[in-house]
């Protein structure tokens, strides 16, 4: 899934992603929007991840959808 495949389907995306990172709530899911960046960010602060490893695991997780 790119980035104008999530904008378009963002709510299916950010339900999924909540199962997935629990850790990071609903209004900070609102927040980003669909901004992959910023989830990346997230992952990292909230799972203790390096950037990298944050990056392939939120890859991974987009390119599932």
């Amino acid at each position: 899934m790119n980035l104008d495949q999530i904008d378009g389907k963002w709510k299916q995306f950010k339900g999924k992603a909540q199962q997935k990172w629990g850790e990071i709530t609903g209004d900070e899911w609102d927040q980003i929007e669909g901004r992959r960046e910023e989830i990346v960010g997230l992952v990292q602060e909230r799972y203790g991840k390096a950037k990298e490893e944050a990056e392939k695991e939120v890859d991974e997780f987009m390119s599932s959808m």
